[in-house]
C-alpha cells in the first residue's frame, strides 16, 4: 500500500467518498509512516492521535449514513506549527513559547475541518519563521528526504519534508518571503502563494495577535497542482468582519489550454545569480513550451529596476516583522543602524534599516511599492504569466550560522544566503499570486522548481498553468528510500 502515501489529496478524497478505503484506515496508514520515518526526517513535531482517530471514526460513520462533510472528507493532513490548532502547541520555534497551547483553531484550520479534513499534527519551522531552513532549539532540525544532509527549506520546511516523504496527505503553510515556495522547490512539490488578503490569516500568529501582517499570506503545499486549487477553495474568502460587505470571486484561468498562454520567462536575474543547473532546467522548459506553441518571451519583465524592487522588498520585509523585537533588541538594532556607512546597501544594512524604520520612511517605500505594482499591471496586459526561478540553487546543506553571516555556493562562488528571499520577493512585494511547480532534477539529483507569477487575483491562472505543466511536462516524483 506504499503507493497510497503518494496519492494527491483529490485522489484520497475520491477513494474515501467511494468507500474504497476507510477514513481511519487511511489515517493509520499515514501515522505508521510518520513513526517509521520521524527519526530520520523530524518533520512532524506534534500530534494529537487520539483526537484524529476519533475524528476519522466519525467521518467513517458519517459516510455510512450517506453524509459528506466536504471536499476533504476523511483526508489526513498536517499544518505548519505557526497555525493555532486547539490543544497543540504553537511555538514558531521560539523557546519561550515552548509551553504555549492554543485554545482555539486558526480560521483556516477551522475551514479545513469544516471541509472534512482530519488534522493529526503540526510540522517544523525555523525560529520565528525567519529562515529558508527549518531548525530550532525546541524540536531540532528537519531534513530533506531527497538528501538528509540538506535542508528541506523554510519556513514551511517540515511541511514540505512530510509531504515529499509521504507522511501526510496535504499541508497548509505560510509565505512572506518564499516560505511555501522555497520548500516546495527544494522538495519537488507544488505550492501556491495566494494574492495578498484573499486567505485570512487569523490564528496564524505568535501568541494572540490578530492584525494581518504586511506581505504575509497563507497557502497550500501539495503533491499535485489540483490539490492547490482544492485547498485554496477551502481557505479563501473574507473573515467574519469583511464578509459583511465583501465577497471573493477569483477570475477563471486566462486560457483553457497550455498553447494559448502568453508567458515571459526570466532565465536569470542579473542582480541575483542562479546556478547553471537552474538555468539549464529553465531553458529546457522554454524549449518544451515553444515546441507546444506557447508564446514565450525570453527575458521579458515589468518596467522597473530589479535591484530597486529587491531593495524595497528587503526593507519592507524587515519592517513588517519588526514588531517581534524586544525593547532590548530594538535598542541594539538602532545602535547598529547608526553605525552603518551612508552608502552601505548590503543585505544586513537593509535589514537594520527595516527593523528600525520610521513610519514616514515606510510611507515613502510604500509609494515605491505601489509604483512597482502598476508596472506589474502593465506587464500583465502583454503576458498572462511570468515564469522565474524561485531559488538560486537546489537544496542547500544544513548551515546553522546566522542568516546574515551565511553564504551559499553557486557554481563554485559564495553568494549571500539572503539572496534566497529576493526571487520570491517579487510576488510578495507586489501582492501577486505565485505557484511553484517542479521542473526536474539538478546534477546532484535534487529537485528544482519554477515559480509562476500571475496578475493580482490571477491565482487560478497560476495554478492552471502548473497543472498543465504537471500533466504534460513534469510532476511530483517520490524521493528514493521511502517505500
Amino acid at each position: 500500500m506504499t503507493e497510497l502515501a503518494w496519492l494527491p489529496a483529490t485522489r484520497l478524497a475520491s477513494l474515501v467518498r467511494r468507500r474504497k478505503i476507510g477514513c481511519l484506515e487511511l489515517l493509520d496508514h499515514y501515522l505508521a509512516r510518520v513513526e517509521r520515518f520521524k527519526p530520520s526526517l523530524n518533520a512532524i513535531i506534534a500530534t494529537d492521535v487520539p483526537r484524529a482517530r476519533r475524528r476519522a471514526r466519525e467521518a467513517d460513520r458519517a459516510l455510512a449514513r450517506g453524509e459528506r462533510w466536504g471536499p476533504l472528507h476523511g483526508v489526513p493532513m498536517t499544518v505548519k506549527d505557526s497555525f493555532h490548532v486547539a490543544g497543540l502547541p504553537t511555538t514558531w520555534g521560539v523557546p519561550a513559547r515552548r509551553d504555549y497551547i492554543a485554545r482555539a483553531d486558526a480560521l483556516a484550520v477551522k475551514r479545513l475541518r469544516d471541509a472534512g479534513a482530519v488534522i493529526f499534527g503540526k510540522t517544523n519551522v525555523p525560529i520565528s519563521l525567519a529562515d529558508a531552513q527549518s531548525f530550532n532549539d525546541i524540536y531540532g532540525t528537519t531534513r530533506n528526504p531527497w538528501d538528509l544532509d540538506r535542508s528541506p527549506g523554510g519556513s514551511s520546511g517540515g511541511a514540505a519534508a512530510a509531504l515529499a516523504a509521504g507522511l501526510t496527505g496535504l499541508e497548509l503553510g505560510s509565505d512572506i518571503a518564499g516560505s511555501v515556495r522555497n520548500p516546495a522547490a527544494w522538495c519537488g512539490l507544488f505550492a501556491h502563494k495566494p494574492t495578498q488578503g484573499i486567505c485570512p490569516t487569523d490564528g496564524h500568529a505568535l501568541g494572540d495577535n490578530r492584525a494581518p501582517l504586511d506581505m504575509l499570506v497563507i497557502g497550500p503545499l501539495a503533491r499535485s497542482a489540483r490539490d492547490l486549487s482544492l485547498l485554496l477553495s477551502v481557505i479563501a474568502g473574507p473573515d467574519e468582519i469583511d464578509a459583511a460587505g465583501l465577497r471573493l470571486t477569483l477570475p477563471r484561468p486566462r486560457r483553457q489550454s497550455l498553447e494559448e498562454y502568453r508567458v515571459a520567462l526570466l532565465l536569470d536575474d542579473e542582480t541575483v545569480p542562479t546556478s547553471r543547473d537552474i538555468r539549464a532546467l529553465h531553458e529546457a522548459l522554454a524549449r518544451f513550451l515553444r515546441r507546444n506553441r506557447v508564446k514565450v518571451g525570453i527575458g521579458a519583465r515589468p518596467g522597473f529596476d530589479a535591484d530597486d524592487s529587491h531593495r524595497v522588498f528587503d526593507v519592507l520585509l524587515r519592517a513588517a516583522t519588526s514588531g517581534r523585537q524586544t525593547d532590548e533588541e530594538l535598542a541594539a538594532n538602532e545602535k547598529a543602524r547608526k553605525r552603518l556607512a551612508p552608502g552601505d546597501d548590503g543585505k544586513r544594512a537593509r535589514m537594520l534599516r527595516g527593523v528600525t524604520l520610521p513610519h514616514r520612511d515606510w510611507l515613502r517605500l510604500d509609494e515605491a511599492r505601489h509604483r512597482i505594482r502598476w508596472k506589474w499591471h502593465e506587464f500583465f496586459q502583454r503576458y498572462d504569466l511570468l515564469l522565474a526561478p524561485i531559488t538560486v540553487s537546489a537544496a542547500m546543506r544544513h548551515d546553522h550560522t546566522p542568516p546574515y553571516a551565511r553564504s551559499v555556493p553557486v557554481d563554485g562562488t559564495m553568494q549571500p544566503f539572503m539572496n534566497q528571499v529576493s526571487l520570491p520577493g517579487y510576488a510578495n512585494l507586489a501582492y501577486l499570486p505565485s505557484s511553484v511547480a517542479p521542473i526536474g532534477l539538478d546534477g546532484d539529483g535534487l529537485p528544482v522548481g519554477i515559480q509562476i507569477i500571475g496578475p493580482q487575483y490571477g491565482d487560478l491562472s497560476c495554478i492552471h498553468f502548473a497543472r498543465m505543466m504537471e500533466e504534460q511536462y513534469c510532476g511530483f516524483v517520490p524521493p528514493a528510500g521511502y517505500s
